[in-house]
C-alpha cells in the first residue's frame, strides 16, 4: 500500500477527525434495542448497553435524560449522539431515552409508579379541590386533535361565560413531553387561571407513554394551580392522570367533571325557588296565624285592664260620694259658713253681728250672729 495516498494521524488527531466526520454525517441518530448492564455511578451517570443478536453499542448519558427507572432486558429508543471518547473509545451520548413495546413500557410505567408511590406523589391528601365551575382554564392539548374538539363541544353544551387559554402543543412524539412540560410551567407561573386541564385522546401504548415519563409526572404533581389530567379513553390510566388533583377517562368527562349541565342548574333553580314560595307562604301563614292569636290575647289584656280600671273608678266613686259634704247634710248636719263663703269650724271665728249661710240637706238658711 501506498502510505502516501493515506491519511496520517495521530491518535488525538485521529479521534478529532473521526468526531468532525461523525457530527458532519450523522450528528444524532434513533437506534432501537434491549437494554443490558444499565447502571448509575455517583447518583448522576448513565451507562449500559444497546444490543441485539449479533452487536451492541455503548450508551453514556446522565439520569436527567431518562424518562424513569429502566431495567436490563427492556426494549428501548435510544435517540444519541455518536462520538468517540479519546480516553473510552465509541459511545452514544444519550440526548433522550424511551422504552418501546408495550411490555417494556409497562413494565417501566410500573417501575416509575412503585418509586413515585413511595414519594407521595399519588397520595389522596396532597390533592388538592380544582373549582367548580372554573371561570379561567388554561387547556394543554394540540388544537387540531379530536381530544380538543370533544372537551369543547362538551363544555359549550354544558356551561357558558368560561374562558379558555389553550397551550397548543404536540401530546406524542419526542418533543410532547419539553411541550407539555413548558405548558404546565407557563400556567404556574405566568398566568391567573382557575384549573389546568391536559388532554389528549386514545392511541397505542407507545403514543400514550410521555404522559408517565418522570418529568412530565412530576411536573404535574408540582403544578401551582390546581390541574386535571385526561388521556386515552376510558381503560388507559397514565402516571399524570395519578398525580393530578383530579382525573378523568376521557375529554369528554373531564368537562363533564368540571361544568355543570346548565339545563340541570336551571332546573334545580326553579324547584328551589318553588320550595323557597312555598317556604315563604307557609312562614307567612303561620306568622299570621301568630299575629291573630297575639292580637285576641292582646285585645283580652287590654279589656281585662279596662274591666278593672272600670272597678276602681267605681269603687272610688263610691268611696267619693260616701265622703261628700252632701252625704253628711243627709244625715242632719249642717254646714256653716260666712257671707263669703268661708268654712265656720270654730266660733272663735266668729262676733255678734256676722251673717251666716247654714247649708241643710234641702236647701240654705241666712242667719246672723248674736
Amino acid at each position: 500500500m501506498n502510505s502516501d495516498a493515506v491519511p496520517a494521524f495521530d491518535v488525538s488527531g485521529a479521534v478529532a477527525v473521526l468526531n468532525q466526520t461523525l457530527d458532519f454525517a450523522l450528528p444524532n441518530m434513533a437506534i432501537v434495542g434491549e437494554l443490558a448492564n444499565f447502571k448509575i455511578a455517583k447518583n448522576r451517570w448513565v451507562y449500559g448497553d444497546i444490543k441485539d443478536d449479533d452487536a451492541k453499542l455503548r450508551l453514556f448519558g446522565t439520569i436527567y435524560d431518562l424518562p424513569g427507572p429502566l431495567e436490563d432486558g427492556m426494549m428501548i429508543e435510544v435517540f444519541a449522539r455518536p462520538q468517540i471518547h479519546p480516553q473510552f473509545g465509541f459511545s452514544l451520548n444519550i440526548m433522550g431515552i424511551k422504552p418501546v413495546g408495550q411490555g417494556s413500557i409497562k413494565k417501566a410505567a410500573d417501575l416509575l409508579q412503585i418509586k413515585l408511590e413511595k414519594e407521595g406523589l399519588f397520595a389522596p391528601e396532597r390533592k388538592r379541590a380544582v373549582p367548580y365551575p372554573p371561570e379561567r382554564v388554561g387547556l394543554i392539548t394540540s388544537s387540531e386533535s379530536a381530544a380538543y374538539g370533544d372537551f369543547m363541544k362538551i363544555l359549550n353544551e354544558r356551561w357558558q361565560g368560561v374562558e379558555i387559554e389553550v397551550y397548543d402543543t404536540q401530546v406524542q412524539g419526542e418533543a410532547a413531553a419539553e411541550g407539555i412540560i413548558a405548558g404546565l410551567k407557563h400556567f404556574s407561573t405566568s398566568s391567573s387561571v382557575d384549573a389546568v386541564v391536559v388532554i389528549r385522546g386514545g392511541g397505542s401504548t407507545d403514543d400514550l407513554a410521555v404522559f408517565s415519563i418522570e418529568q412530565v409526572v412530576r411536573e404535574v404533581a408540582a403544578s401551582r394551580v390546581p390541574t386535571c389530567v385526561a388521556i386515552g379513553h376510558e381503560m388507559d390510566i397514565s402516571l399524570a392522570e395519578l398525580a393530578a388533583d383530579l382525573r378523568a377517562s376521557t375529554p369528554s368527562n373531564a368537562a363533564e367533571l368540571l361544568f355543570p349541565d346548565k339545563n340541570d342548574v336551571a332546573r334545580r333553580l326553579k324547584l328551589k325557588r318553588k320550595h323557597l314560595g312555598d317556604f315563604v307562604s307557609s312562614h307567612l301563614e303561620t306568622k299570621t296565624a301568630n299575629l291573630d292569636a297575639v292580637k285576641s290575647d292582646l285585645v283580652r289584656a287590654v279589656e281585662g285592664v279596662l274591666d278593672g280600671k272600670l272597678q276602681d273608678l267605681q269603687h272610688a266613686k263610691a268611696m267619693l260620694e260616701a265622703f261628700h259634704p252632701r252625704a253628711t247634710l243627709k244625715r242632719g248636719y249642717a254646714l256653716v259658713t260666712t257671707q263669703n263663703g268661708k268654712l265656720v269650724t270654730s266660733k272663735s271665728q266668729l262676733k255678734a253681728g256676722d251673717g251666716l249661710k247654714v247649708t241643710l240637706k234641702d236647701g240654705d238658711i241666712k242667719t246672723k250672729v248674736t
